[in-house]
């Protein structure tokens, strides 16, 4: 017989016990993949600033200081209401009212100033408190009705549209040129718009109360499921009631803005607000946190929108080019957001 009693044990290789420098190769590769993932959006931001400010005949404006005010300028109003979209779209519902909400409380604070005489912060207080009423309207037929946030909110934005043009009687409010509101939207801190840097400080509170608040990150948690949030605890219900009611205040915020950049208001169509945010929104999904809806991505991904946008009307592109592009930005931020959410979906299973 064979002695066996001092044979060396050799344990089976295992996935797990890869040679050392295999596994640093994985973790660096793993590593460069979330950098691209988190920072291509920058990357390509970038990139497309670089290439209109080099391409003929865009090059000729496109880095003057008076169109990167116009873009900052024109951008806050997007960017607001992309925020406002983030309240419902965090904890997974839609909101398809903002849009018309803005545009009404925008032709409300015109008209309450030009046909009423009220004063400035009256007038502007009055559109503010509307706008929570819609939201309250809003959460209460979503979360105590149970009915559908894509047919609410969308009766909703009908309704709104209606009554802008109804009170409105179709024509356009004009603010006096003296008004302290037109002076407030075309005013500079720093070489830079204070629209934008006010937009740029709603933001960091913004970004404050989704990550460092329990609230906040309670929205995140019935975004990704609802039930195991109410099973720990999580007021459903209440939570997406106030999501909603923020969401419609920021709007009418983004509206009484909109009045402050263009100084006058009309009935127009709430979709020509909404939608380019809602691509900033979903675009910004792709970039910092892949797969989640998150503030500085949404930041970014409306500075690309409005650089692409302002690019190529300098190039000359005819006015369809505009939501051509926005329409085909939305599309494509929505497939890769939900990519890449159900990708992270999988990574914890």
């Amino acid at each position: 017989m064979t002695d066996t009693s001092h044979a060396p044990e050799t344990a089976p290789h295992s996935p797990s016990s890869a040679p050392p420098s295999k596994q640093v190769a994985a973790t660096r590769s793993g590593t460069a993949v979330r950098l691209l993932e988190s920072y291509a959006l920058v990357a390509i931001t970038v990139a497309v600033a670089v290439f209109f400010a080099m391409t003929p005949p865009a090059s000729a404006a496109f880095t003057s200081i008076n169109n990167i005010n116009v873009v900052l300028g024109n951008n806050a109003v997007v960017t607001l209401l992309a925020l406002a979209a983030l309240f419902p779209l965090v904890c997974g519902f839609f909101d398809f009212s903002l849009g018309a909400t803005a545009v009404f409380c925008s032709v409300l604070c015109a008209g309450l100033q030009a046909r009423s005489g009220l004063p400035l912060w009256l007038a502007v207080l009055v559109p503010m408190l509307v706008a929570v009423v819609i939201g309250l309207v809003n959460g209460l037929f979503v979360t105590r009705f149970k009915m559908s946030p894509f047919v609410t909110t969308l009766g909703m934005a009908t309704l709104l549209s209606g009554i802008t043009i109804w009170f409105s009687a179709g024509t356009t409010f004009v603010l006096e040129g003296s008004s302290p509101l037109i002076a407030f939207g075309s005013r500079r801190l720093l070489g830079l718009p204070v629209v934008f840097l006010v937009v740029l400080l709603i933001a960091v509170v913004v970004w404050y109360f989704f990550q460092h608040t329990p609230y906040g990150r309670s929205l995140y948690a019935i975004g990704s499921n609802s039930a195991s949030a109410r099973l720990v605890g999580v007021r459903v219900d209440r939570s997406v009631w106030v999501a909603f009611v923020a969401s419609a205040a920021i709007s009418g915020a983004a509206g009484v803005l909109l009045l402050a950049r263009q100084g006058s208001a009309t009935a127009v169509d709430g979709g020509s607000l909404l939608f380019p945010a809602l691509a900033a929104v979903f675009l910004g999904a792709t970039a910092i946190t892949p797969g989640f809806f998150n503030v500085v991505g949404t930041l970014i991904s409306a500075i690309f929108v409005s650089i692409a946008v302002s690019g190529l009307t300098l190039m000359g592109a005819q006015g369809w080019a505009t939501n051509v592009f926005n329409g085909m930005a939305l599309l494509v931020a929505v497939a890769l957001s939900t990519y890449l959410g159900r990708r992270k979906l999988r990574g914890r299973s």
